[in-house]
């Protein structure tokens, strides 16, 4: 009976997935590729389209896996302003994890690019207004699991594309240490609840000093793993390439215990025990005695934002053109969120921020005039930097610099003008310490160094390809130090 019925079923009329390419669209798609093909034979492809796309009404009446929702929760709240005084919560949640693990007891933000399954996700953009994503990213389970307790989204830039905190449609995030200034960006929220002190960890993402910018002009601790080492699943892409998740909190124990949550270390990860160096070593280094280091490509002054700016190309072909997802790597594509973002990109073009306007014009007419050899060129140049860097982690343990070259600035008046923005969101000379890191996939962790007329300085530590833990390990010995001279 059951052979019989799915028999009959499949004779009976069903919409197909997908429409036959009219004969005009088939001509049109010719013409982008300098195809002449004339309407005769225009009419056999379609007829050997008709025949292909039968494969594509078999996949969509396929039920796709989708990764199980395992912890209970409501859809949440947005906070009222008087609940939300310097913007830096999108959406108030309380969803509880495991009764014991290691996080037990932990209140945590989730950037709101990272999919936490029945509550709103915009990425700080009306694009994405009204999706809610229908599973978890896998930080998000491997935080309930660990018994951590979310407290909410944390509000985000406009696409994540700026790294200042002005962006976000919701409305600019407020430095928790000066309302008028810039909190940094993208994980501005994030940052910005840690310094006020309403969660104890969040997650950041990472594209282009997006973890390390915020936390240095909120003074708190941000850690960009090493390439690879946390999933990016269930997250927003901007470059798969450059793309980064990672843990940000007030203290190093903090971020090394969340970090040992989200990348699945199944040993124990405790900054508390020394690296590889004796104290007069870490004092020296910490201190700044070991001099200056020079890396080949860093010798024309910003020469790695300029490899940077190139390939961030991939922007257009993942984040538009590939409708948020792109193709071309293993794992789990959330078709519900590139359905979001496709429709939002179709329908709401003219609400992208104007630096995803610039993004798009800029890397359009690039490609469409030269292909992808810039990117393709820059990805070859990013291979060199890793190379220099990886040369100079030979030698020392560690590299410290600042993270910023400059403290807080002043978040801009209504009146700005697109170029202003576009300026201030995606300021190289802001970027220039952070983003070669994401070039070269090294673990880069900010920490507060200190104060200058109450703005907080942030120091940055960066270290080899997968020893994220002599990061955190000198990280911690830097706090202590730093604090015990409070």
């Amino acid at each position: 009976m059951q052979g019989g019925a799915a028999s009959t079923a499949s004779a009976l009329y069903s919409p197909s997935a997908v429409r036959t390419p009219s004969l005009q669209q088939l001509s049109q798609s010719a013409a982008k590729f300098n195809l002449d093909i004339d309407e005769a034979e225009l009419k056999q492809y379609q007829d050997v389209i008709k025949e292909a796309l039968v494969s594509y009404d078999r996949v969509d009446k396929m039920t796709e896996p989708i990764p199980a929702v395992k912890w209970p929760r409501t859809p949440g709240w947005r906070p009222d302003p008087e609940d939300n005084p310097h913007n830096a919560w999108y959406f108030r949640t309380e969803i509880t994890g495991a009764s014991t693990g290691k996080l037990h007891g932990k209140t945590v933000a989730i950037k709101d690019n990272v999919a936490v399954a029945g509550v709103p996700m915009m990425n700080g953009s009306r694009i994405m207004e009204g999706y809610v994503p229908d599973y978890d990213a896998t930080i998000v389970t491997r935080i309930l699991d660990a018994g951590g307790s979310i407290k909410g989204k944390s509000s985000c830039e406009d696409l994540c594309l700026s790294g200042d905190s002005f962006t976000s449609v919701t409305g600019p995030v407020l430095n928790a240490h000066d309302r008028t200034r810039s909190a940094g960006g993208s994980s501005s929220g994030s940052a910005t609840l840690l310094a006020l002190e309403q969660v104890d960890m969040a997650t950041g993402g990472d594209q282009g000093g997006s973890i390390r910018i915020p936390a240095a002009w909120s003074g708190v601790v941000g850690l960009k793993p090493t390439y690879g080492l946390v999933p990016y699943t269930g997250c927003v892409p901007v470059d798969i390439t450059l793309d980064h998740v990672g843990p940000m909190a007030r203290t190093v124990d903090d971020v090394a215990l969340m970090l040992e949550v989200i990348a699945g270390y199944d040993n124990g990860l405790d900054p508390r025990q020394p690296a590889n160096l004796t104290v007069p070593e870490y004092t020296k280094q910490l201190t700044g005695d070991l001099g200056g280091i020079r890396v080949g490509l860093l010798k024309e002054g910003f020469g790695t934002s300029h490899i940077y700016n190139v390939i961030n190309e991939g922007c257009l072909e993942t984040m538009i053109k590939g409708n948020g997802l792109g193709v071309g790597w293993k794992g789990f594509y959330p078709t519900s969120m590139l359905d979001a973002l496709a429709k939002g990109y179709r329908t709401r073009a003219h609400d992208m921020p104007p630096t995803g306007k610039f993004t798009y014009l800029l890397y359009d007419c690039i490609t469409t005039n030269y292909g992808n050899r810039f990117y393709a060129k820059g990805q070859n140049l990013s291979r060199m930097l890793t190379h220099a860097y990886n040369q100079a982690l030979s030698r020392y343990d560690v590299i410290i610099m600042p993270t910023i070259p400059f403290k807080a600035t002043k978040l801009p008046n209504k009146d700005i003008s697109t170029s202003e923005i576009c300026k201030m969101a995606l300021n190289f000379g802001q970027m220039s310490n952070v983003c070669p890191f994401n070039l070269t996939g090294h673990p880069a962790l900010s920490i507060n160094a200190g104060f200058s007329q109450g703005l907080p300085v942030g120091m940055m530590i960066v270290g080899r390809h997968f020893d994220d833990a002599t990061v955190l390990k000198v990280a911690h010995a830097f706090e202590n130090i730093r604090d015990s001279k409070i």
